[in-house]
């Protein structure tokens, strides 16, 4: 009996001891919540949160803040979503938002598309023909390289395949008109201000200077009973030519898209192609003429300064001058 009381007891204390432990961990879970809600009677529901304080797992920016939930929202609702996003702690939601279009202006980029298009077509273009041409081109370099005795037999197959000469001599067309305007746009002497009409009045230009050229020597032989010397000149001059059109593409890519030093190493070194291959032109030229007419070295030189440099000289001064009025 009395060990039966005292086992009754023992329980009971324990019940006891277990309730009291549950009430107290019940009381402290409920004062360290952060969220406390007040109901009323107007079925709107009052949510106070309280942000824990510095030195805390939790570091938030605002401070403590109160907002009120339409308890007839349904939880699944976009509405719900966005009341609840409006009063998010950490970004501005329900904040309106800047208009920059009065203070700020729209950035516009320009690239190089077109002259990368055109400069990928000109390489086709140079492959089309080598491939269609194979002879002709090996004739032609080995013409401007003199490596064979047979000069003579060889000008004169080149001479009778007229459709590559006219496809080369409009391929340096069109290069050294690309040429001559990045060199011009290069020393911001442009006063069209668009460079592709530019590049179309190189192009032109550059063909009616040889068109001329041609023309006149032509007329020059004529009268002068030296067809043979002019025509010899004529075909070394455009030979020249058509190695300048194909030797200055990769020259073309620099100067298109780089900038800096190395923009100005391809400017240079373009320069010293150009220059060189023109004086190549003048040795072969009298190489060539010697064997045909007497001509004194001197006269020669004369001859290249009355008709060669001082007309280019002219052109130039002419072209700086009407760019300068029309700047």
């Amino acid at each position: 009996m009395y060990r039966f009381l005292i086992t009754a007891l023992f329980f009971s204390l324990t019940i006891k001891t277990a309730v009291s432990q549950t009430n107290a961990d019940t009381s402290s879970i409920t004062s360290k919540d952060s969220v406390q809600k007040n109901s009323n009677t107007s079925g709107i529901d009052s949510i106070v949160t309280t942000i824990p304080p510095k030195n805390t797992v939790s570091m938030r920016p605002h401070p403590e803040y109160t907002f009120d939930i339409d308890t007839t929202i349904s939880l699944s609702s976009p509405e719900f979503s966005q009341r609840i996003l409006e009063h998010h702690p950490y970004f501005g939601f329900g904040s309106k938002a800047i208009d920059f279009r009065g203070g700020s202006t729209p950035k516009i980029f320009k690239g190089k598309e077109i002259i990368f298009y055109l400069l990928i077509l000109l390489l086709l273009f140079f492959a089309l023909l080598k491939n269609a041409f194979p002879k002709y081109f090996n004739d032609l370099f080995r013409v401007f390289f003199r490596t064979t005795l047979k000069q003579k037999q060889i000008s004169e197959q080149l001479e009778q395949t007229p459709l590559p000469s006219l496809l080369l001599n409009g391929f340096f067309v069109i290069s050294g008109g690309l040429y001559m305007a990045f060199i011009i746009d290069h020393y911001k002497l442009n006063p069209l201000g668009n460079f592709w009409i530019l590049s179309a009045y190189c192009c032109a230009g550059l063909s009616i200077i040889y068109l001329l050229k041609f023309l006149s020597i032509k007329t020059a032989g004529w009268l002068f009973s030296m067809s043979e010397a002019a025509d010899s000149y004529i075909f070394i001059v455009f030979v020249i030519n058509k190695m300048i059109g194909i030797l200055i593409l990769p020259f073309l890519i620099l100067l298109a898209f780089t900038m800096g030093y190395l923009n100005q190493a391809g400017l240079v070194l373009s320069y010293c192609l150009i220059g060189g291959m023109l004086l190549y032109r003048a040795i072969l030229t009298f190489a060539t003429i010697r064997n045909q007419v007497k001509v004194n070295p001197f006269h020669f030189f004369l001859y290249l300064i009355a008709f060669e440099i001082a007309p280019l000289l002219l052109i130039g001064k002419v072209v700086l001058e009407f760019l300068s009025i029309t700047t």
